[in-house]
């Protein structure tokens, strides 16, 4: 089964590429993935410390994605897994994309304010060229009925 690779981190728009991976996923038969990225520099410090960081940065994810989960279930009839992986994000999506040959495609959320579509984006798209899988990077601030309407 095809899947939608989506990044789950605290951006806001990080909703609307949730919204549209499971909408897409749901009108073509496809599964949904959904990969956090825990960043390396978020635990330098001793290693009890870091492990408890960890934890709670693990813990996090988890009820940030079951919110999703429930959603992407009930309104969509689409059942996402979690995957969590710890490093570089741009490193990571790739090893992902790599690691699971059923992933398709991948899915950002670009941001609206001024300084531009975001990090991730930006350095997704610079490697969009070699990249093993087409991105479908979803505007921010697009209205949830937009996008209904063009899933």
């Amino acid at each position: 089964m095809r899947k939608f690779l989506v990044v789950l981190d605290d951006s806001r728009e990080c909703l609307n590429a949730m919204r549209y991976a499971a909408l897409r996923a749901a009108h073509t038969g496809a599964g949904v993935q959904i990969l956090s990225v825990i960043p390396p520099e978020e635990y330098q410090h001793w290693m009890g410390v870091a492990d408890l960081m960890r934890q709670e940065a693990r813990e996090r994810i988890e009820a940030h994605f079951e919110v999703f989960a429930k959603w992407m279930r009930d309104r969509q009839g689409v059942n996402p897994e979690l995957v969590i992986r710890e490093g570089d994000p741009a490193a990571e999506i790739l090893a992902q994309v790599k690691a699971d040959p059923q992933v398709g495609i991948l899915v950002l959320g670009a941001g609206t304010d001024k300084s531009g579509p975001g990090p991730l984006v930006t350095q997704m798209s610079r490697n969009s060229g070699t990249l093993p899988i087409p991105i479908t990077i979803v505007p921010g601030d697009m209205s949830k009925e937009r996008l209904e309407a063009i899933t």
